[in-house]
């Protein structure tokens, strides 16, 4: 008999190593190796209708691309315009943001367009599902359930008469004969690519809800991200209702797209107008709050800049950020000191995106500055400003682009002023808005503020202004 060899493959990555290592040579984690059960046999699937051998893109028949809609504006947006036949999507969020409730709701709207749903559950039983679909008002017969985990039986059973494919979640799923546990890398690997293989030839969409670590990565090997067409991300915090769905991938759309839901007691709800939500709490003549108009996607929204500046009784006084990037709000701080002067070394300095949202792109960089000099000087700015601009080392004012867009968003919420790059507010027409065009960053405070950069006389401010 020969002899069987053991292999050890990391429970982080996926790397098979013949030998027990403490530390993964792949990804560099620690105690992350486990024992691989020997491979006695391979898994049966679905035999593959693709490979029909080199030829001509022109000559390769289009397919069905028709999208169908979930029911469901938001994620529709956020899939391209709807699921297209064939399609893989991994949706994947922290345990209890919604992400079953999300997924049951999008097979009802599925239901309503004649399409047969089939959910399969590894973490449930059916009668649990129920509870939730009629709690939150759906049709219980438009809505098919199987409680496995064993992919030949999910195959099996896919294979009926379904229009849509809903699997969760991918890592409580196993194939018999691999022998190792739920939730290794092997077992995602081969049970992600078989169930795709049947996605792909039945010319199905195929929903994955995907778990998360605690660095907020998406457990498993990543090879599952590239298996798949769509990754889709499910935030939101547990002490408000605003839950926020990205993607981060898109083989059929627009990456970095946003949708916006509420979650309430009769399931998720769409929101109409993320701009209102997001500053319709906004303290009227408070000082460091400054609006601005960013791009998530295609889409443009109004977000609310909060910034603190309090002086510091430690030796290194705090930076803080929330929703924007630490190292970006350092380097504006470093900017405002340089070009601005600004004393904000002996001072506390935090910086909070309101609503629980996130803001990456560059264009709110002025808008940052702005609030954060609001709060030094400790002076309000207009209620009805907006402000947006990227902002250089050299203090210098860059264009935020696709500026036609963000100013139209401004004046439909009731804006009356904007401050940005002087020459991309003049190649832009707004009628309703006021535009203040600025070069460089220590402009924005006598145009917009009305104020020179310095207060003399306020405590920790600049006696050379």
């Amino acid at each position: 008999m020969a002899k069987t060899r053991l292999r050890y493959a990391c429970s982080e990555c996926g790397y098979v190593s013949p030998v027990m290592l403490g530390r993964c040579p792949e990804c560099q984690a620690w105690a992350s190796l486990r024992e691989m059960a020997p491979e006695t046999a391979k898994a049966k699937g679905p035999k593959s209708a693709l490979k029909e051998g080199v030829q001509s893109l022109d000559l390769v028949p289009k397919g069905e691309t028709e999208r169908v809609s979930t029911g469901m504006k938001e994620l529709d947006r956020v899939l391209g315009g709807g699921m297209l036949p064939g399609a893989v999507i991994l949706l994947s969020g922290e345990p209890g943001v919604g992400k079953s409730t999300l997924l049951l709701q999008a097979a009802a709207g599925a239901a309503k367009n004649g399409m047969r749903l089939l959910y399969v559950t590894g973490e449930e039983s059916p009668a649990q599902v129920r509870l939730r679909a009629e709690r939150l008002g759906l049709p219980l017969e438009d809505l098919f359930v199987l409680a496995e985990t064993e992919v030949p039986a999910i195959l099996e059973a896919a294979s009926g008469p379904f229009d849509v494919l809903a699997v969760d979640s991918v890592q409580t799923l196993r194939i018999p004969e691999l022998g190792s546990p739920a939730g290794s890398p092997t077992q995602l690997r081969e049970s992600a690519q078989l169930l795709s293989l049947l996605a792909k030839r039945r010319g199905v969409p195929l929903w994955l809800v995907g778990h998360i670590t605690k660095e907020g990565s998406i457990a498993g090997p990543k090879i599952l991200e590239h298996l798949v067409d769509t990754v889709l991300y499910f935030e939101g915090e547990r002490d408000r209702p605003v839950r926020v769905l990205r993607t981060f991938k898109n083989r059929f759309g627009a990456v970095n797209e946003l949708g916006i839901f509420e979650m309430t007691g009769s399931g998720l709800g769409e929101v109409e107008n993320p701009s209102g939500l997001f500053i319709a709490e906004r303290a009227h003549g408070s000082s460091g709050s400054c609006i601005t108009p960013v791009l998530e996607g295609r889409r443009p929204l109004l977000m609310e800049i909060q910034a603190l500046v309090s002086p510091s009784f430690i030796p290194m006084p705090r930076r803080q950020s929330l929703g924007a990037d630490p190292s970006r709000v350092g380097l504006l701080a470093a900017v405002l000191e340089k070009k601005v002067g600004l004393r904000l070394f002996d001072q506390d300095l935090f910086v909070n995106v309101a609503g629980g949202a996130r803001v990456s792109e560059p264009a709110a960089d002025l808008a940052i500055v702005a609030a954060i000099s609001s709060s030094f000087q400790d002076n309000p700015l207009p209620e009805d400003l907006v402000v947006l601009g990227e902002v250089g080392l050299a203090g210098e004012i860059r264009r935020a682009g696709r500026m036609e867009e963000r100013l139209k968003e401004a004046g439909r919420m009731g804006f009356g002023r904007v401050c940005g790059h002087k020459g991309e507010l003049e190649a832009v027409k707004a009628p309703k808005l006021k535009k203040i065009g600025i070069e460089r960053v220590g402009e924005i405070f006598q145009a917009a503020i009305g104020l020179s950069p310095f207060r003399k006389g306020k405590k920790g401010g600049s006696d050379n202004g």
